[in-house]
């Protein structure tokens, strides 16, 4: 549907913050705390942000944006070119990040702009009544966005700022943060890829795999233990090698093979491709669970066989 930017307001010096009306006037899709839209640009770049509304209002969706050094486009279009009525396109709300309500107590780690899902999840955790804590992570506080939301009512006394920490302060926090949170404790984490792996390590430890849920709109770093494998083209009878350090997507796209993509994070399911043979690994937010049965998402998917054999 088609947007207007309301108002623009800078949030840090890395960090702007943009309200969101339908164009027409009409009401907007409903969401869920934790949801994020697909923000296609008017040069056709699109972008996942999440809705960080203090309540949802079908008068206006609140996103935030980081300005990247490295942009691909989107973070620098909205941070120097869009401004107050600018025309943008938006897709329906989605969740891949959703608040366990049954949980006893819910326990939020928000990385530098991982704020953005988390901060919908603790006014929704506030305004029912749960028990939370927010742990929120940054290189400094003036990096903090929407600090004054979050050290003012409700959020402020349950929310600890921690700032200017090196790797072994950050673990020891997170270390500290878990031991106090009593059992049957569900655990959420946004940020960087380092300190997303050291909270899921540590929480998966202390409450199981099955209580912690991440989301992450960075680009997936290799991992330590990834190989090389071999897609298999069905319909062209092609074969294509994807080392141990580049994307299928990539991989795929150098061989000038025609496939459609978009995020390329694993998060807006552009570019699923059937799987006809060998096993995927499975590192996407997009798939359900009979999805991943017979798809993956080759823009952050790997393979567990040697040979994954698809349509393609």
């Amino acid at each position: 549907m088609k947007a207007v930017i309301r108002s623009i307001a800078d949030a840090t010096p890395e960090v702007r913050i943009l309200e969101l009306a339908a164009a027409d006037g009409s009401a907007l899709p409903p969401y869920e705390p934790g949801a994020h839209v697909d923000v296609t640009l008017p040069d056709g770049i699109t972008r996942q942000y999440s809705l960080c509304c203090a309540a949802p209002s079908p008068q206006r969706y609140r996103i935030a944006v980081k300005r990247e050094p490295q942009s691909r486009g989107g973070s620098a279009w909205l941070h120097d070119v869009a401004g107050e009525g600018s025309m943008l396109d938006i897709g329906m709300p989605r969740n891949a990040f959703a608040l366990v309500r049954e949980a006893p107590m819910h326990l939020l780690f928000a990385g530098g702009i991982g704020i953005t899902p988390v901060l919908s999840m603790v006014y929704a955790l506030s305004r029912s009544g749960a028990s939370f804590r927010l742990a929120v992570f940054a290189r400094a506080a003036d990096l903090v966005p929407f600090a004054g939301e979050l050290e003012a009512a409700p959020l402020g006394p349950s929310t600890s700022m921690h700032c200017a920490l090196s790797a072994d302060e950050t673990g020891a926090r997170i270390d500290a943060l878990l031991a106090a949170a009593p059992d049957g404790t569900h655990v959420y984490a946004c940020g960087p890829a380092p300190f997303m792996a050291a909270v899921t390590e540590r929480a998966a430890a202390r409450f199981g795999a099955g209580a912690v849920h991440t989301e992450s709109f960075g680009a997936a770093a290799p991992a330590a233990g990834d190989r090389p494998f071999v897609l298999r083209l069905l319909r062209s009878g092609r074969e294509v090698a994807v080392p141990a350090g580049r994307s299928a997507l990539a991989c795929l796209q150098e061989a000038g093979v025609d496939i459609e993509s978009s995020c390329e994070v694993g998060v807006c399911g552009t570019c699923m491709t059937r799987v006809r043979g060998g096993e995927a690994d499975h590192r996407d937010s997009y798939l359900t669970t009979a999805e991943r049965a017979a798809c993956f998402l080759p823009c952050v998917s790997r393979a567990a066989t040697p040979v994954l054999s698809v349509d393609l």
